[in-house]
């Protein structure tokens, strides 16, 4: 089965499943712990983690498959592909970072 995109060409569908993947483990992973550091009862912490991650798994289809056109293959020099990495990790690790901030000083 390939995957298509709204024009029917078909597309990669692996950075789809890379982005999709990546939420749903962080998402379940971290966010019902975080949570329930803020007194979130774990039923409804896991259904937002879900709703979360369910949320990354559509705008993942939406950029990678569905609007994608396969046409356009371009190629991004190495520095900046290395300096959105970096950009990444960075705010990843302000995003940690200012959550266990919050659990902290909840008392968590």
């Amino acid at each position: 089965m390939s995957v298509r995109n709204r024009e029917g060409d078909p597309v990669d569908p692996v950075p789809f499943v890379v982005v999709a993947g990546s939420a749903w483990l962080l998402c379940l992973s971290f966010g019902p712990l975080y949570l329930d550091a803020f007194a979130v009862p774990w039923p409804r912490g896991l259904a937002v983690s879900v709703a979360a991650a369910l949320a990354t798994t559509v705008w993942a289809y939406r950029r990678f498959v569905w609007t994608v056109d396969p046409t356009v293959r371009r190629e991004l020099p190495a520095d900046l592909r290395f300096r959105r990495i970096c950009y990444g990790a960075l705010v990843f690790g302000a995003v940690l970072t200012f959550l266990s901030l919050l659990a902290f000083a909840s008392g968590g």
